[in-house]
């Protein structure tokens, strides 16, 4: 096993098959998609990629893979999609497909609207082990009574039975699984043309892991998803071919605080 709490720079295939079967807890990763950017050049495979994560992930662990699609010839190229599907094929569960939603977009000349959001697909092995949802929702129907009666199949009124029918809506409820969080936050002074967000990467982190848990990036980038692991507690592993931006990674993870306000 490699040695934790670290940054290797080299394929992420390579270092992915020099680790054990079933020893990752959570991946949190945005793969380059599409060939929007170039990251100095490097390509990667995404079917080796693929199958080498669901054999290091352990039995109930998530991998949280945050993408979008470009536009060529005037068509969205699809995928996001296709990448999402073959994970299935590969056996894992698609438990959820999320939305992060980016307010502040600078607008282009288009004749679509503004794309402003990104796929989060989150992938189960089974189903997931450790589910610690964030609450911080204000409940739009706080106090109303929980109705016993929902639409069914056929349209008619279906009744309900169980513990909240007739309860009162709480003030704060679970998040919704639109994320509505700023692109640029965090990315100052970092050179490195698609920053994470460390907020999002924080989020799904606590959402999905508990302290001591391994969290794997194995598209690390400038280091967000590792520098937010050790921040709250658990071990990290990254993977990154770019020399340079090993180093960003490198230097972040050595500071001692999370730059959320940035």
């Amino acid at each position: 096993m490699m040695e934790l709490n670290k940054i290797y720079c080299g394929d992420n295939c390579d270092l992915l098959g020099q680790l054990p079967r079933e020893c990752i807890d959570l991946v949190v990763t945005s793969p380059p998609y599409d060939d929007l950017r170039t990251y100095g050049g490097h390509t990667w495979d995404f079917y080796g990629v693929a199958w080498q994560l669901k054999r290091v992930l352990k039995p109930g662990g998530v991998i949280v893979w945050v993408v979008a699609d470009a536009t060529k010839d005037g068509s969205e190229t699809g995928t996001s999609m296709k990448q999402a599907l073959h994970f299935r094929e590969l056996g894992l569960n698609l438990h959820d497909t999320m939305i992060w939603d980016k307010p502040f977009i600078v607008p282009r000349p288009s004749n679509r609207y503004e794309s402003s959001a990104e796929f989060m697909f989150v992938f189960a092995k089974s189903k997931p082990k450790t589910v610690n949802l964030i609450k911080d929702k204000q409940n739009v129907g706080a106090g109303r009574k929980i109705t016993g009666h929902k639409r069914g199949v056929n349209g008619q009124p279906e009744y309900l039975h169980g513990a909240a029918v007739g309860k009162e809506v709480s003030e704060i409820g679970t998040r919704h699984n639109v994320w509505v969080i700023d692109a640029n936050r965090g990315t100052n002074g970092h050179d490195h043309p698609a920053t994470f967000p460390n907020q999002l990467a924080a989020d799904h982190i606590i959402s999905w892991s508990n302290p001591g848990d391994l969290v794997l990036d194995p598209f690390t980038g400038s280091g967000t998803t590792c520098k937010a692991a050790k921040e709250l507690g658990r071990n990290f592993l990254g993977f990154e071919i770019n020399p340079e931006y090993c180093k960003i990674a490198e230097r972040r993870i050595a500071q001692g605080v999370l730059d959320f306000a940035s």
